[in-house]
């Protein structure tokens, strides 16, 4: 039991606020009896009784005081982390639900909506039917065929005689290799350089492993009339980027074929990055999910094949962009074991281990690939060959409402210039903090039946304001969908008018 003002309530005893009067200020006359651990509270007993009695002056609750007590401590005390702290929003899950609506074309989310190779779906298929094994755990930083051909594959094209136990870590999809690599190296305090637009999981993997993010910008050239713009044409001002290291920087993270630009860095651009991050010491995170998809005769360049960066690089890949998989969700982390093994650490203290069948079916699909390496047979020659087709044939259909394409490098994605549909509908609605690119694309999903992601998601706050004419589209569709695109587009041409 409990007393207050000297009356004593049984725990079980139903309590109305109507029942007793409290004047105010309540008087105490005596003091409360709570559970030690509830001690240290509330600094004193008044304070508790009105902490309890407030809710319930006037009402009819029903519930002992008890319970309320019990109530109101719960909700004073704080449930999240502090790491979540401006980081709960997600906009996918917003434009996603909208683009998923009967009749909408899906532009905007990067994934493939056609089967992956053949050769992916009967190693999947052989992963499932085959060995029983497959359906219990493996070794936990990667199933050992995967771990020894992605070594042996990548070995050659960077140069390194990787050992497949000490410099290989598969994870949950790309997804998982960043967020594990975030946890395993960022420190409360420290700086990693992320180069906008950029792939906006960064930012906010950043903060949840206390690091602060330092945002450089690339700066496109200015618009050649008559000519489409090219993502080559967004350059690093080399002066800006070394400013922005300090003595507090830990990682730089690199994205090349970069999404949502489509930006292949150049080997000068490389260099000078590479340059920066041995001069202070800083580790190089590079994201290559969509290395095999390059486009125009440009080449990937891999950072840590540059002399020097080996030992300062993690290379991450992706199972899914690779095989056109997304759905199986297997990634993997290359490196020198200095680096792998405090990823190793987070890895087993979180998932501990991947799914074994999926990374069975990639790695039987890698060893089909390495044979084909190279060759017109190859899946990687003939993915990259259909995605740029499909990327011109989107340009060219975006051109004919105005919009303007930037021609992309490499990548699933390119963004197209709104700045003339902009000048001539100012006025959309939405909040009106909201960027002018995101109501663009709600605008674009009800009134056009078409899918797309504004670019702005893709900056940090300060500059979202100086980039939010742009939207981002998923080229690497099926042909289906893109004739679909073709007649809503047709439909807003004929609307437009001559």
């Amino acid at each position: 039991m409990i007393a207050v003002s000297g009356t004593q309530v049984l725990d079980s005893e139903p309590f109305s606020g109507r029942d007793i009067l409290f004047p105010s200020p309540f008087p105490v006359e005596e003091e409360l009896s709570v559970p030690v651990a509830l001690g240290g509270m509330f600094k004193n007993v008044a304070a508790i009784c009105l902490h309890l009695v407030g809710p319930l002056r006037g009402k009819k609750t029903g519930a002992s005081l008890t319970q309320c007590f019990h109530q109101t401590l719960t909700m004073a005390k704080r449930l999240q982390a502090r790491r979540l702290d401006g980081i709960d929003y997600n906009p996918w899950v917003e434009f996603i639900k909208l683009s998923s609506e009967d009749d909408i074309v899906n532009l905007g989310q990067g994934f493939p909506d056609f089967p992956p190779p053949a050769f992916a779906v009967e190693a999947f298929q052989h992963a499932v039917s085959g060995d029983f094994m497959l359906n219990q755990y493996t070794t936990a930083f990667g199933y050992p065929p995967l771990t020894r051909i992605l070594a042996s594959f990548f070995g050659k094209l960077l140069g390194q005689e990787i050992n497949p136990r000490k410099n290989v870590l598969v994870t949950v999809g790309a997804y998982g290799a960043l967020f594990t690599a975030f946890q395993a190296l960022v420190d409360e305090g420290d700086e990693v350089i992320i180069i906008e637009p950029f792939f906006d999981c960064y930012e906010p993997m950043t903060l949840m492993a206390g690091g602060r993010p330092v945002f450089v910008s690339l700066k496109p050239s200015p618009t050649r009339d008559g000519e489409l713009d090219s993502c080559s044409d967004w350059q690093l001002d080399p002066v800006e980027l070394a400013s922005k290291f300090t003595s507090r920087t830990k990682a730089l993270i690199l994205n090349t074929p970069s999404n949502p630009l489509g930006k292949v860095f150049s080997r000068a651009e490389l260099e000078l990055v590479a340059s920066l991050c041995q001069q202070h010491d800083v580790v190089c995170i590079a994201d290559e999910v969509y290395q095999w998809l390059v486009y125009d005769g440009y080449q990937h360049v891999s950072i840590a094949s540059l002399p020097g960066m080996w030992d300062r690089t993690l290379t991450i890949g992706s199972a899914g962009k690779t095989f056109s998989a997304t759905g199986w969700k297997v990634g993997w982390v290359l490196g020198p074991g200095r680096l792998l093994k405090h990823l190793h650490t987070v890895h087993q203290n979180s998932i501990f281990h991947c799914p074994t069948q999926a990374q069975a079916a990639v790695a039987e699909s890698f060893e089909w690939e390495q044979l084909h390496f190279g060759q017109p047979s190859s899946y990687f020659v003939q993915f990259q060959q259909a995605s740029q087709r499909s990327r011109d044939h989107v340009m060219r259909s975006l051109q004919s409402v105005g919009l303007r394409p930037i021609i992309p490098q490499g990548s699933y994605f390119l963004i197209t210039d709104i700045s003339e549909l902009k000048s001539k509908m100012p006025d959309l609605p939405g909040a009106t903090d909201e960027p002018y690119d995101s109501r663009f694309v709600k605008w674009m999903i009800k009134n056009k039946g078409l899918g797309a992601i504004p670019v702005s998601i893709f900056y940090s706050a300060p500059h979202r304001k100086h980039f939010d004419h742009y939207i981002r589209i998923c080229f690497v569709k099926d042909e289906s969908t893109l004739q679909a695109m073709d007649k809503k587009l047709q439909k807003w041409k004929d609307e437009l008018g001559p």
